[in-house]
């Protein structure tokens, strides 16, 4: 299940409220996703507003929600203030604060304070497709299986799982295989935080030991995915690392809905709590389609300051492939590791069966970057859930009773998966950054090759290829990703980066070889057009290749590439894939790589940053 987020909007780009989602695909089996009381929940949702609207007397009812931004969320707080606007949430990780602001409030503050960006405070959802305790086989099919039997079950490392909530029913989550006291360190609910104020002591004396539960199922059945420390007949853990430790955030309501202010406020909760509790791993298993550039969106730039903070974040790419350019925010986050989906067609520990499910969305970036960077088992992931959440009761033919057991697809399981992945790799060498960690995740995968040795899928659909627990933990591998990026400078506003994708005149995306030729004349025009919302900055690949000499040849060294880089929306093969793990990519990583955006080039075809999400997008099979 992936959940969807969509990035907070400038008001100066004209665009819908987009529907935040859990990243798990709500496809249940092979059949047609039931979707009627999803579509309910969210048009309830809609219509009332985030939760916080509760906590606005009626009068001013007609407030509506907003993220302002500052040079520091102080000024931000005196800004909304002096409007006569209510400040809802401190932001400060992004200088922010979280707003209610009536439409005179509202034209108050742009009139009297330009140096202020207003931001749609978006909502957010859930999304999944949804049994002695019931085999799992996802733990296998990754590799995870041969380092538990080594002892090794990420047993140190924490992981934050910001989503739903956890139940307060925690069973194979309360405890690690060796005993001891319960390893779910914290709980922390943005949501109640929110709506009562004095509910939590101030953090120095606040021991976050409360229940927060999930009503909603998908935040339990996510972390169940990474940490569940239940033993099946065979002997085998239900979990990728059964043994981490665990906390929990809640920012997404019963129905899996939420707002960007408590997205935002649970990153920078688990930022500011992760020396306490050790927190190494982020597992953000939701997303949004993009509204603009990757640096603009305050979701994003929170995501961000987790990576720089030294957090290894894990997202999921998004339900709304196979088609091109689908990746959610804040997958799109260059840094961050984003994960697709792979299903194994219901033929467990058979590889040659496995395949890219059809919804996991696909790159490149509208940056230019490749992603999803890696691919995880995302299709019919059977984990621990609540059976009396929303989920449950809205599909309770994927309950496997008599076990609290419950069966989601979508990229927020695979992204679990590769969150469970990554806390391994860290249980074998703690002192890696999340940089290191990136770069041996993708090292250790294993890309689907054809017979013919080529690939089965583009990069752009699987990127570096099926993740592997043990290859990817004992990988001596350096250096090959996020080369050329600087996140403290992205950050700071002073610099930000595009990646070695490009389009062709024909359609095809293709992997640059070397940076775009520098076009200082056209580089006002894109960035004023990429963040002013025109509807397209250039045209065709020839006013492109008129304006600015077309960025360099493809990388036609790259033999074992060749067309496999040409998206052409289909999967190159029926049958008899070889996940392999001797492939060679003959140039590296140079896709993880990036060039200063400053050197001007940017799609032939155009892109409207301008345009609106208004809805849930769901697949309807697996």
């Amino acid at each position: 299940m992936t959940t969807n987020l969509r990035r907070g909007q400038p008001l100066v780009i004209v665009g819908a409220l987009a529907v935040l989602l859990p990243a798990c695909m709500l496809i249940f089996g092979r059949g047609q996703a039931p979707q009627p009381a999803r579509q309910a929940a969210q048009e309830r949702h809609s219509a009332a507003g985030p939760e916080a609207v509760a906590t606005v007397p009626a009068a001013q009812s007609e407030r509506h929600h907003y993220i302002v931004q500052s040079v520091s969320a102080d000024a931000a707080r005196s800004a909304v203030e002096a409007a006569g606007g209510m400040v809802t949430s401190d932001l400060s990780v992004i200088r922010a604060v979280g707003a209610a602001l009536a439409e005179q409030e509202l034209t108050t503050l742009r009139a009297q304070h330009s140096g202020v960006q207003i931001y749609d405070d978006t909502p957010v959802s859930a999304s999944s497709i949804g049994g002695t305790v019931p085999e799992t086989y996802y733990p296998s099919e990754v590799d995870a299986h041969q380092l538990h039997l080594g002892g090794l079950t990420g047993r140190g490392v924490t992981v934050a799982v910001i989503d739903s909530g956890l139940w307060n029913q925690q069973g194979p989550l309360q405890y690690s295989p060796t005993g001891g006291n319960s390893r779910v360190l914290a709980q922390y609910d943005v949501i109640l935080a929110r709506q009562q104020p004095g509910y939590y002591r101030p953090p120095a004396l606040e021991n976050y030991a409360r229940n927060i539960n999930d009503p909603y199922g998908h935040g339990t059945h996510v972390t169940s995915i990474i940490a569940s420390s239940g033993v099946a007949p065979s002997g085998n853990f239900q979990g990728v690392a059964p043994g981490v430790n665990l906390v929990s955030v809640r920012a997404l309501d019963s129905t899996g809905a939420g707002v960007y202010s408590d997205v935002i406020s649970a990153v920078q909760w688990v930022i500011a709590q992760r020396s306490r509790y050790g927190i190494r791993v982020l597992n953000l298993s939701l997303g949004a389609p993009p509204s603009g550039p990757y640096w603009q969106d305050p979701l994003n730039q929170a995501v961000m300051a987790a990576w720089a903070s030294g957090i290894v974040v894990v997202t999921a790419a998004g339900n709304r492939g196979p088609d091109a350019l689908t990746i959610d925010a804040p997958g799109d986050v260059p840094y961050v590791i984003t994960v697709g989906a792979v299903t194994d067609d219901y033929y467990p520990m058979q590889p040659k069966q496995y395949r890219l499910a059809a919804f996991s969305s696909a790159g490149p970036t509208f940056e230019g970057f490749v992603k999803p960077d890696v691919v995880g088992m995302g299709g019919h992931n059977l984990a621990y859930a609540p059976d009396n959440g929303t989920l449950a009761a809205e599909f309770p033919q994927w309950v496997t009773e008599p076990y609290h057991d419950f069966t989601m697809s979508g990229t927020s399981q695979a992204a679990a998966v590769v969150s469970g992945v990554v806390a391994l790799m860290l249980d074998v060498n703690p002192q890696l950054t999340p940089d290191q960690v990136k770069c041996r995740l993708m090292s250790g995968a294993r890309p689907a090759v054809n017979s013919n040795g080529s690939l089965a899928y583009t990069v752009f659909q699987q990127g570096a290829g099926l993740v592997d627990a043990h290859d990817s933990a004992y990988s001596t591998a350096s250096g090959c990703a996020n080369q050329g990026l600087n996140v403290l400078l992205d950050l700071a506003g002073l610099q930000h980066y595009g990646g070695r994708a490009n389009e062709d005149s024909n359609g095809n995306f293709y992997i640059m070889a070397q940076a775009p030729a520098p076009a200082k004349s056209l580089v006002p025009t894109l960035v004023g057009g990429l963040l002013g919302g025109v509807s397209k900055v250039l045209n065709t690949a020839a006013t492109l290749t008129a304006k600015v000499p077309l960025v360099g040849p493809l990388v036609k060294t790259v033999a074992v590439l060749g067309d496999g880089l040409l998206w052409n929306g289909t999967y190159t093969s029926s049958a008899g894939y070889t996940w392999s793990s001797g492939y060679t990519w003959s140039s590296g990583y140079t896709w993880s790589s990036g060039y200063t955006w400053s050197s001007g080039y940017t799609w032939s075809s155009g892109y409207t940053w301008s345009s609106g999400y208004t809805g849930i997008d769901v697949p309807t099979q697996e």
